[in-house]
């Protein structure tokens, strides 16, 4: 499904690399950060323009702006979906919210610790996300209020239905349950692949590598060669009467499709 990548070998350019985005991507927060923490507001978030709010454009912006500096190349494959809705898509890495984020802004459901990460954590947060406290029933049963609360209200949410990141090299089975928002919502569900590299050949070095952190993560990834990365809106499935495990299912198995072309 997935071509994994040989082992990397050494390479003299990361170097130059870091000397090059290091600085790009201090301008980006001394000199992005402001104007956009200002226009992430409630008063643009009830302004739109041709149909988006002001502040998910902001935030497109900024998250488009820190793909390109870590030398991603976006390609959207399809549209994004308008108004209430559920977003579902493959996890690779804390860059997928970034990816998402450039073509279109959902509140993610995510685990608590992200809160926690320096400026990924403070851009989540800003871009509405559910944080989940994993192995909490107690905590999942407030999500799930809260994902059925925003739909209700026109609003889209994005949830990782694996349950966490993966190594790159498979989709694992999607969590059912929490399909069932789509249900008592009665919205459309949209399915994301997410793929790195052509045909998918960097998904695992864009992964988290084994014992590897965020920070780690997110510097190795800045010194990594600039690469393709395709975020695949595929057809919306609308939950029916089979119930939420075939409506996962369905989900996954487009995903699958979409990382297999």
């Amino acid at each position: 499904m997935i071509e994994v990548p040989v082992p990397m070998q050494r390479d003299p350019l990361r170097p130059l690399r870091y000397v090059l985005r290091v600085p790009l991507l201090l301008l980006h927060i001394v000199l992005g950060l402001p104007p956009t923490l200002l226009l992430i507001n409630r008063f643009t978030a009830r302004w739109t323009l041709d149909g988006e709010r002001v502040d998910h454009r902001v935030i497109r912006a900024w998250s488009g702006g820190l793909m390109r500096i870590f030398g991603f190349r976006v390609r959207r494959i399809g549209e994004p979906l308008r108004g209430a809705h559920l977003l579902v898509a493959n996890h690779v890495s804390w860059i997928d919210i970034e990816l998402v984020h450039s073509q279109r802004v959902v509140g993610f459901v995510a685990k608590a610790e992200i809160d926690r990460w320096p400026l990924i954590g403070w851009l989540a947060s800003r871009a509405g996300t559910i944080y989940h406290t994993r192995g909490s029933n107690a905590s999942l049963n407030g999500v799930l209020e809260m994902m059925v609360g925003r739909l209700d209200s026109g609003q889209a949410v994005g949830v990782f239905p694996e349950g966490g990141t993966t190594g790159g090299d498979e989709v694992r089975t999607f969590h059912a349950r929490i399909f069932q928002c789509a249900f008592e919502a009665q919205v459309p569900v949209q399915p994301v692949a997410l793929r790195y590299g052509e045909g998918g050949n960097a998904q695992t070095t864009v992964a988290f590598a084994r014992g590897e952190n965020f920070l780690q993560n997110f510097l190795r990834l800045l010194g990594e060669p600039g690469r393709v990365a395709e975020v695949h809106f595929l057809p919306p499935v609308m939950p029916g009467e089979e119930g939420r495990r075939r409506l996962a299912e369905q989900a996954r198995e487009r995903i699958i499709g979409a990382m297999a072309s």
